[in-house]
């Protein structure tokens, strides 16, 4: 360390040093660091004394300027003194006497400086000696001790009472006096003093005395906290404290109890501030740490508990477990040790002093305090006290007296709340202290809830200023906090409190349900973990909840309910949540459980609802079962408790309902599974597949009518759960969104959610979500007022453009409005005007009807190109998405059923002699009043359908405007109408039957009912293919309407001719647009529709069979379920319904094990169309298949030539179902683009032409007068046919369909019914007419056998080519026909319009060239080219097609026999029917002609079979299979381009040709026709030499069986060959 006093200065100390250093010591002392300071001037003045000691300066010299330097500083003598003593003890241990000396001079010097007691205090007693300031060392160091003695170690008290007792006893009698007088604690406090003075009391003692008086008097605070406060004065501050603490220190003893009088005064000490609690706090027990432990102890304890409650205990150990549990019972019962803290809290809870209480709270671990009760109950007495004024205020409930609680007589007590705003400042944190405490004081918790409940009113209606809206806000929370954290636990420690749960409800549903939902979700979730108590109950809870389950049955409904009730109000949430994990489970328990649910309160119903909801979305479960192609049935258990416990109890529904819309936002559809269950069973709108055609029929009626008679069970009552759904969706703005969220998302299905799944899933959830948004559509309908359905539902152009819902979807909403809107403004009208009369009100309705529909149709137009409305107008489009079935028709057989069915109940009332007589009057008032009211509705619904009617009277013609062409027309309807309401729903499938069935009876111009119907039969394969399941089944009903009406017609002469004879729907010559009119020869007669009927039923077989061996899981199943869905109407032809059953039959084999749906499905309908085949019919029964029948016309009425093409691709479906391979479904796919361009081509129309679909379409019985106009119409026909473009592309369009269509079909139905005919002849005329047919077709089929053998070669190529799998169906199949006799090939030839015999002459020359044509190439010899060429034939010339037909069939024949003996079916078709007087003629003609031949034929046979044996043995199967191939080729391509070519009449020389050719025949007459056909069989039968035994067998086993039947067909071939 530096040296602050350097040498130079002592040296020069006169000179200068001596004022450097007074300098150094002032500079020093100024310094502003006080200790830097004091350490640096010590150090300077003990170098100075130093230097004196070591002799370098005098000490005169130092004491003078140390004389100088003492003034510096206040505390400098003190620092000599110090500097002193350490010298003097440096220089006692020192050898050299001189520095001694030295030093005892130094002190002298300046004794003057630092007084005597400082020195006294600070040198040793020897220098103080040797100095002078004390006689004796000695003596002064005795004095010292003796001295110290008396002041630390002597005790001056006396023995307290003992000996100064009468001062005690005075103070006694002083403080124990009676104070109730003027006596102040100024006044005692004075005596107390004197009494201290005089008798020498201890002031300690005094202080212990005063408190002791008082805890015995503790109603004199007012005395005694002053009296102690000014005591306080005269002691230190610490001794109040110390002498509480000893008191309680006393106490703490195992065995003592501190008495509540001393808590009393340390909490009012504490109150007052005379004390600080930290500084008694640590004189208390237990200690922090004890307490801490204590808790977690019971928290693990709570745990044990748990788990034992849940552990299974097998009964052995059960009583083992209960004695333990005893005897810790036991244990635990002794008494706890004293808590000190706790005891205190309750003391300062009591008297109001809540700054300290909480401060003690929040050194313990939460809820720990007020888990002990009696502190919860002081607790609550002061929030009782707190909120007295408000509760008085706005919380006491009407009528109710209550019991005021007084305020608390302390002044610094809590202030009262007056206002919401200062009960969130005070007693909201009370209550949070308090926790699920609350529950030992019901009374304050019905207060709080009433607060909370008055405070919502306020908050709800509030229109205040924005400041004070936030305060409400935050009181809102503060409120919803309180409610989570202390009334809920409370409530769930409450013991079954009914009333608490009523009155938590009160105030809960003021809450909108996301708050509610919130709380519960803690209430579930979170609440239940926070304390040990609670854990405890929960576990109990759940225990005796298993209980109840274990035993709940239907039968013990009632007392299981109220158990569960019981148990539900304290802890919904933990019971259902339990109760709902068993009915996922077993779903038999939800009837039971809902029952059981009757006992519960609101409360507990709401929070059913969230538990519910908690439970669908639960994100571990997996939604669809392993196999991922059903919904898993937790979630269908789930949904069905929902929709019966949503019904049953008025549960609020808007939070199940926002979920399903919010997963439906997410893309999600199972939860409609939920809202179909909900809407089901709350609105008894049921939705099922399953519906007999009875309910149906009921469904199309009114209200009362679909209630009684519609569903499956009846749903009664749904009055006021309908309205809570409907309320529910209203108020929550739901009923909109869930109706467009479904429509939207049944795409998603598809294109969204169906990704990785199941085919069969996503069906499933597509059709979910269908019936889901119908059901839930005609909820809203049903339900809805006008105006609120009008106000929600907008326009169907915004839904569907803005929306983007399907058209189908925006439609099935918007139509109760329109229905709705329409009845409304009739009603005014006819409030407006009072004219009575039938036509004023239909008049009125009808003007209703336009002022409605006239904003829709102008919206429509938007929803589709503009060239769709070329053909059908926007009027008819609107008119038929508007109607439903309950415009078109009146169910009067249903109304009849159900009025019968209550007569029949009134009489089993009368009857019953049990029923008392009051039940017996109102149940029978209650079927009058619904008899009535059906009665009622069904005259209602007779007057509405007479008006729609007549409304759709007036407004048809101007339904279909058929720009472009019928064909057109017809498949702008099917694609844009028919075909996706027909799926939409069943009631809408009859109600698509039946409009086109209306559309028909209308006489709609421009409407061909047949050609509607043969699209529909037609080809149902695409359409089967692409549906669900539940649209497949609805598809199904569809078609079996369809097919029900046709049959009717079908059925009875009588009928056709009245319901469609002179109808346009059944025109066969479609002529320009505004001409619809025509004679009886353009109608298709009642015998060709018969063969048109047969046709479509072949049609549907095909396609089914098809349909059938594709494999595919949906082909199949939708086709079983659509067969069974039309097994009424179809089959009807025997050898139909076999080619079904045998398919039908392999499913069953083949899906047994693979797929056992479809095996189900499969054997189902196999056992009913067994019980079915009683009912069939062979096919000549069905149809008739004489002569006669040549006059058929195509059933699908094409337009232009087309007709003519049918039998080709019939003629082709019969080779392939035969053959049974892959090719069919490429054909299939063929025809289908066949169709397409063919509607594409219309556009370009040529000039119309009058053809008739086929080769002509007239009836035999006006074929002459027919043939007179056309000689005089031929130059008209030209004329028009230059002057009128635009109809011929119906032709074209028809010609290319019509290939597909007609042909095939009148060639396969020919076949057909020549089979059933062969092997059922219905006389011996009949047989003989098949014999000589047979003969005349043999001799043209050994013409052909050289083409035939050419075509082999080639045809053996192709096969070769063929895959093998292929070739052994074919041959498997050929074996099974040739084994069943042909059952199998449907080959209809009904649609040929084959022309009578008596005209054959008039077109000679044009068979002539046609049987050129046909066999121009080997190609051509097969059946397929042949009728292939029929499109060419212009209507004009009927008879010139007829034999040129049947040349081809004779062609036919004689491939097919070959195969088979099914295509001889042809020759009935191919010959005309006839007036009655010229087939007598004919007929007899015929019968001597063909007798001669048949002999000569005979002989000729004999001989070539033994020629063909061998030829033929090999080729048996090759040639038809080859001509079949052959056919098809021709069908699709040769076919069609000819066709094509003879399209417009400038293209096409030979269609007048024909026409004149036509001329000249029409001259040469009657019997040159007869030598035409006769020389033409000639020709033919030379052809069919070769023929195998086997089938020349055969062949003479049917003429053997048919007689007559056949012979004039053969007389008449036979005059036409010679003629050849």
């Amino acid at each position: 360390m530096a040296a602050l006093l350097p040498a130079e200065w002592i040296k020069n100390w006169e000179k200068g040093g001596k004022n450097e250093f007074v300098q150094l010591c002032r500079a020093l002392s100024e310094n502003k660091n006080h200790d830097v300071g004091f350490r640096d001037i010590q150090q300077a003045l003990y170098e100075l004394a130093y230097h004196v000691v070591r002799g370098n300066l005098k000490h005169d010299q130092a004491s003078n300027v140390l004389g100088d330097v003492i003034e510096f500083r206040e505390d400098m003598p003190s620092i000599l003194a110090d500097v002193f003593c350490i010298l003097d003890i440096e220089t006692s241990c020192l050898e050299e006497k001189n520095k001694r000396d030295h030093f005892t001079q130094l002190v002298l010097a300046c004794l003057y400086l630092v007084s005597d007691t400082v020195l006294k205090e600070r040198l040793d007693p020897e220098t103080l000696e040797s100095l002078g300031l004390i006689k004796q060392s000695q003596q002064f160091n005795q004095k010292s001790v003796k001295i110290k003695t008396k002041l630390f170690y002597k005790q001056q008290k006396f023995n307290l009472l003992r000996e100064e007792n009468e001062g005690y006893a005075k103070l006694i009698a002083e403080l124990g006096q009676d104070l109730s007088g003027n006596i102040t604690s100024d006044l005692i406090l004075e005596n107390i003093k004197s009494l201290i003075g005089c008798f020498n009391l201890d002031p300690n003692r005094v202080l212990d005395i005063i408190l002791e008086v008082y805890e015995c008097r503790p109603e004199y605070d007012d005395f005694f906290v002053p009296l102690i406060e000014s005591y306080m004065y005269m002691c230190e501050p610490q001794t109040l404290c110390h002498i509480l603490g000893f008191k309680f220190k006393f106490y703490q003893d195992p065995s003592g109890e501190t008495p509540s009088s001393l808590y009393r005064v340390a909490a009012v000490l504490l109150q007052h501030n005379l004390i600080d609690l930290e500084d008694l706090y640590v004189h208390l027990l237990p200690g922090d740490n004890a307490i801490i432990e204590e808790h977690k102890r019971e928290i693990v304890e709570a745990k044990q508990i748990v788990r034992k409650l849940t552990m299974v205990v097998l009964s052995s150990e059960k009583t083992e477990e209960k004695e333990k549990e005893k005897e810790k019972e036991e244990e635990k019962t002794e008494k706890p040790p004293d808590n000190q803290k706790l005891g205190l809290l309750e003391a300062l809870l009591k008297i109001g002093d809540w700054h300290h209480a909480q401060s003690i709270m929040d050194q313990m671990p939460p809820f720990y305090s007020t888990s002990h009760k009696p502190i919860a109950i002081a607790l609550c007495q002061l929030v009782h006290v707190t909120i007295e004024p408000l509760y008085r205020r706005v919380g006491v409930p009407k009528g109710a007296k209550g019991s005021p609680v007084s305020s608390l007589p302390n002044k610094r007590a809590p202030k009262q709340a007056e206002s919401f705003e200062e009960l969130r400042k005070e007693v909201f944190n009370m209550l949070c202290y308090l926790g699920p405490h609350l529950s030992h004081d019901p009374i304050l918790f019905a207060k709080v809830v009433r607060l909370g409940k008055a405070f919502m009113k306020e908050f709800q209606s509030d229109g205040s200023k924005q400041e004070d809206k936030e305060k409400m806000e935050t009181l809102f929370s503060c409120l919803l906090s309180i409610t989570d954290q202390v009334l809920l636990p409370s409530l769930s420690l409450m013991d079954c409190n009914a009333c608490m749960s009523e009155e938590l409800w009160g105030m809960f549903k003021t809450f909108p349900y996301q708050y509610r939902y919130r709380l519960y979700g803690q209430w579930k979730n979170e609440t239940y973990n926070s304390h040990p108590l609670l854990v405890k109950v929960k576990a109990q809870t759940i225990d005796r909840a298993k209980y109840i389950m274990k035993r709940l049955t239907k039968e013990n409904v009632k007392p299981s309910g109220r158990q569960i009730g019981k148990l539900s109000h304290s802890n919904p949430t933990i019971l259902f949540d339990y109760i709902l994990s068993q009915i996922q489970k077993y779903d038999n328990l939800i009837t039971p459980v809902v029952d059981s649910l009757k006992y519960l309160t609101s409360l507990n119903y709401d929070v059913l609802a969230y538990c519910i909801i908690e439970a669908l979305a639960n994100p571990e479960k997996e939604r669809m079962k392993h196999d991922d192609t059903t919904i898993s049935s937790w979630l269908q258990s789930l949904a069905s408790f929902c929709g019966a416990i949503f019904r049953k109890y008025p549960i609020e529904l808007a939070g199940l309902l926002q979920y399903v819309a919010n997963q439906l936002k997410a893309g999600k559809s199972f939860d409609l599974l939920i809202l179909k269950e909900v809407v089901q069973k709350m609105a008894g709108i049921e939705i099922t597949e399953e519906m007999t055609m009875e309910q149906l029929e009921a469904m199309t009626g009114g209200e009362q009518l679909k209630a009684e008679g519609g569903y499956f069970g009846q749903i009664r009552n749904t009055k006021k759960s309908s309205q809570r759904l409907k309320d529910a969706l209203l108020d929550h703005d739901l009923a909109l969104p869930l109706c467009l969220l479904m429509a939207q998302q049944r795409n998603g299905v598809v294109f969204q959610e169906g990704g990785e799944k199941h085919l069969k899933l996503v069906g499933k959830l597509y059709d979910q979500c269908h019936d889901t948004l119908v059901q839930f559509g005609g909820f809203l309908a049903s339900n809805l007022s006008t105006e609120d359905y009008i106000k929600r539902v907008p326009s169907i152009d915004v839904l569907c453009n803005e929306f983007h819902t399907p058209h189908d979807a925006a439609f099935f909403l918007s139509r109760p409005m329109y229905a709705h809107h329409i009845s409304s403004k009739y009603d005014e009208l006819k409030k407006a005007e009072k004219g009575n009369k039938q036509q004023h009100k239909v008049h009125k309705y009808i003007t209703s009807c336009e002022l409605v529909m006239a904003p829709v149709h102008e919206a429509v137009i938007s929803l589709h190109l503009p060239k769709v409305w070329d053909d059908i107008s926007p009027q008819f489009y609107a008119t038929f998405w508007s109607l439903t079935m309950y415009d078109l028709a009146v169910p009067h057989s249903s109304y009849d059923r159900e009025v019968n069915k209550l007569k029949v109940q009134m009489k089993a009332i009368d009857d019953n002699q049990e029923m008392p007589p009051n039940k017996k009057k109102k149940e029978k008032e209650r079927c009058t009043a619904l008899q009535d009211k059906l009665l009622e509705e069904e005259k209602k619904q007779l007057e509405h359908v007479q008006r729609v009617l007549q409304r759709l009277k007036l407004e048809k013609d101007n339904w279909l405007l058929a720009k472009s062409t019928k064909n057109e027309t017809i498949t702008k309807f099917l694609q844009l109408c028919i075909f996706p309401r027909c799926i939409f729903s069943a009631i809408d499938a009859v109600y698509c039957a039946h409009f086109v069935e209306l559309v028909h009876q209308q006489k709609t111009p421009n409407f061909s009912t047949l050609l509607c119907y043969d699209r529909v039969f037609s080809d149902i394969i695409y359409t089967v293919a692409s549906c669900t399941e539940n649209e497949a089944s609805r598809y199904g009903r569809f078609l079996c309407c369809m097919l029900e009406t046709v049959t009717r017609w079908h059925s009875d002469r009588v009928i056709y001719e009245k319901e469609c004879g002179n109808y346009p729907g059944f025109l066969t010559i479609l002529r320009a647009t505004g001409f619809d009119g025509g004679n009886k020869a353009d109608q298709l007669d009642y015998e060709n529709f018969r063969h048109v009927v047969h046709k479509w039923h072949y049609k549907l077989t095909k396609a089914s069979v098809h349909c059938l061996e594709t494999g595919e899981y949906t082909h199949i199943r939708n086709i079983l379920i659509v067969l069974t869905k039309i097994l009424p109407w179809y089959p009807k032809v025997l050898n139909l319904g076999q080619a079904l059953e045998r398919r039908v039959h392999k499913i069953c084999q083949e899906e047994k094990e693979k797929r056992p749906d479809l095996y189900a499905l499969a054997m189902g309908y196999s056992g009913q169309l067994k019980s079915r085949k009683p009912f069939m019919i062979p096919e000549n029964e069905f149809h008739h298949k004489d002569p006669p029948a040549r006059n058929a016309v195509p059933a699908t009425v094409q337009n232009g030539p087309g007709g003519a093409g049918m039998p080709t691709s019939l003629a082709i479906n019969t080779v392939r179902l035969e053959e049974g391979t892959t090719e069919e479904t490429d054909k299939l796919k063929e025809k289908s683009q066949g169709v397409v361009k063919v509607i594409n081509k219309t556009v370009n129309a040529t000039p119309k032409v009058t053809t008739s679909n086929g080769n002509s379409a007239s009836n035999s019985k006006i074929i002459k007068e027919k043939d007179d106009k056309e000689k005089s119409g031929k130059e008209k026909d030209k004329e028009k046919k230059d002057k009128t473009p635009a109809v011929t592309p119906e032709m074209k369009a028809l010609g290319k369909d019509g290939k597909d269509k007609p042909k095939e079909e009148r060639a396969n139905k020919d076949e057909k019914a020549r089979e059933i005919k062969e092997k059922t002849p219905k006389s011996d005329k009949e047989k003989e007419k098949v014999k000589k047919e047979e003969k005349a077709s043999k001799e043209e089929k050994s013409k052909m056998v050289v083409t035939i053998i050419e075509s082999k070669s080639t045809a053996e190529k192709e096969r070769e080519k063929e895959p093998s799998r292929e070739r052994d169906l074919a041959k498997e199949m050929k074996s099974k026909e040739n084994a069943k006799g042909g059952e199998k090939v449907p080959v209809a030839g009904s649609l040929k319009s084959p022309v009578p015999r008596s005209e054959t002459s008039e077109s000679e020359r044009e068979q002539k060239r046609r049987k050129v044509d046909t066999h121009s190439s080997p190609s051509h010899s097969s059946t397929v080219k042949g009728t292939a060429v029929l499109p060419k034939v212009p209507l004009v010339s009927e008879n010139y097609s007829s034999s040129r037909i049947i040349s081809v069939h004779f062609l036919q024949d004689n491939l097919n026999e070959l195969k088979d003996s099914s295509a001889k079916h042809y020759i009935n078709h191919t010959t005309p029917t006839l007036s009655k007087s010229k087939e007598r003629e004919v007929e007899k003609k015929d019968l001597d002609k063909s007798r001669e031949r048949s002999r000569e034929r005979e002989k000729k046979d004999e001989k070539d079979r033994k020629d063909r044996k061998r030829d033929h043995s090999n080729s048996d199967r090759e040639v038809p299979q080859d001509s079949t191939k052959r056919r098809k080729e021709e069908n699709g391509t040769t076919g069609s381009s000819k066709h094509s070519k003879s399209e417009s009449p400038s293209d096409s020389p030979r269609l007048n040709e024909k026409e004149k050719e036509k001329n000249k025949s029409k001259s040469s007459g009657k019997d040159k026709g007869d030598s035409i056909k006769a020389e033409k069989m000639e020709k033919s039968s030379s052809g069919s030499k070769k023929e195998s035994r086997h089938d020349k067998e055969k062949t003479e086993k049917k003429e053997k069986r048919d007689s007559t039947g056949g012979k004039e067909e053969k007389k008449h071939h036979k005059s036409s060959d010679k003629h050849r």
